[in-house]
């Protein structure tokens, strides 16, 4: 008889067992992740790779600030942003008009958006929000410093966008015109 069941469940079949629920297929089937929970997935599992390949290994319990750090400067190599460096000729021009032998590193927002979803992921993994390494004061500032370093390099300082503020009256004058009297 067990087998028959474990059949079932193996098969996915939809044979209504009337248990609390619904049927097999609904709890083997969740609907499937959004994009950001995919990529916040992706890099929480890219992150514990990275430190069980760490010698020797660091457990999750035992990362830090460091830890991040270090591994925010290992994806550098896989970057794709050009950051020239002081001495190149092209230091400080948007657009420049050729090649150069400076490095490519991971752009400020893709490395910003990468800690937003590991400092997510840590706590939704079990970590509590005190000891989350992801956002430690020491992440902050070589953040900003990136960035900074970044708009330097490419001559176009950074400006924070700021957030349009919607103004409840004309948000209704809106609505309403949007649809033709009859």
């Amino acid at each position: 008889m067990s087998s028959s069941k474990g059949k079932d469940v193996a098969e996915g079949s939809s044979r209504s067992g009337g248990g609390v629920g619904g049927n097999a297929t609904d709890q083997q089937n969740p609907p499937p992740l959004s994009r950001y929970e995919s990529q916040k997935r992706r890099d929480w599992n890219t992150f514990g790779q990275y430190l069980r390949n760490q010698r020797p290994p660091v457990a999750l319990s035992q990362c830090n600030a460091n830890h991040v750090l270090d591994f925010l400067r290992y994806l550098d190599q896989f970057g794709k942003t050009k950051v020239h460096l002081q001495g190149c000729v092209f230091f400080g021009q948007p657009e420049p008009p050729g090649p150069c032998t400076c490095p490519l590193k991971q752009a400020w927002g893709s490395l910003d958006a990468l800690i937003g979803r590991l400092r997510a992921a840590y706590e939704e993994n079990g970590g509590l929000p005190e000891t989350n390494p992801f956002a430690s004061g020491a992440i902050r500032v070589y953040l900003k410093e990136v960035r900074d370093s970044q708009a330097k390099a490419r001559g176009i300082p950074y400006k924070k966008k700021k957030k349009k503020k919607r103004n409840p009256m004309k948000a209704s004058d809106d609505q309403s015109s949007s649809f033709p009297l009859q």
